[in-house]
């Protein structure tokens, strides 16, 4: 130990100790301007803004500043096709010759998708579908149904859209809609033969009310008594406006062939 503690204190170790940090200065400076020149740190050329221009603009302006590219495609409704919307690296950042730059655009062919059952759905109901879908409503049409806003018909220009069929994300349709009023007159029912509860029914599903009820002949049961007459009959209208009214004569006595 005493001798290693007297070494220390000979002109030789100081020697060998100043040759050893002289040469891992000059190791360390050789390292640090190698890598200098070899990144060539400090030069290069500033990234042109891309976003905002056409791809074959920005591909032809990337070509002659000597940058390579990627690009990559989304789809969006509302942006025209080929449009440039991202970069990286950012605009006016120093990069050198050759560096890749990496550009997102719009692709050209939209994407299809299955057209969504909104048959029977409302306008609401049906917007909101076609929203998540990507497809736009257009114009819209009505025509008579008992519903209102119903959707009765999908168009694609000029032809009848059926669901599941493939469309392009982004397509423009027309809706045809119930006007909630229905048919504005209905078939009349026959009601002759019926008790006066299964005319009312009758009556009811056809959209159509009971008028005048009167009984004919000597009555024993007014349950049992069954339509004879009634106006207007069968045989004088086919059709008659919704909601109109039909009187009845029932008798419980056997009608007259």
């Amino acid at each position: 130990m005493n001798k290693f503690l007297a070494y220390l204190r000979t002109d030789t170790f100081r020697k060998n100790l100043i040759i050893a940090i002289v040469s891992i200065i000059v190791f360390l400076l050789i390292i640090f301007f190698s890598l200098r020149f070899y990144t060539r740190h400090g030069e290069g050329e500033p990234v042109p803004k891309l976003k905002g221009m056409n791809v074959d603009e920005a591909i032809e302006l990337l070509e002659e500043q000597g940058f390579n590219y990627h690009i990559d495609s989304v789809f969006q409704v509302d942006k025209a096709p080929g449009l440039v919307i991202e970069q990286d690296p950012d605009p006016n950042t120093n990069v050198k010759a050759n560096r890749t730059i990496y550009l997102t655009i719009i692709t050209k062919n939209a994407p299809e998708v299955g057209f969504p059952n909104i048959f029977e759905m409302t306008y609401l109901e049906a917007r909101a579908v076609l929203s998540n879908y990507g497809i736009k409503i257009g114009d819209t049409s009505y025509t008579s149904d008992i519903v209102r806003d119903r959707v009765i018909e999908a168009n694609f220009k000029g032809r009848t859209v059926s669901a599941g069929q493939q469309l392009p994300k982004g397509s423009v349709i027309s809706l045809v809609l119930g006007d909630g009023q229905g048919a504005s007159e209905v078939d009349l029912p026959d009601l002759a033969g019926r008790t006066l509860t299964e005319a009312i029914f009758a009556l009811k599903g056809s959209s159509l009310g009971v008028g005048t009820v009167t009984y004919q002949g000597t009555i024993t049961d007014s349950t049992t008594a069954r339509v004879i007459k009634q106006y207007p009959s069968v045989d004088s209208l086919n059709k008659v406006s919704i909601g109109s009214k039909v009187d009845v004569i029932l008798s419980n006595e056997t009608p007259v062939e």
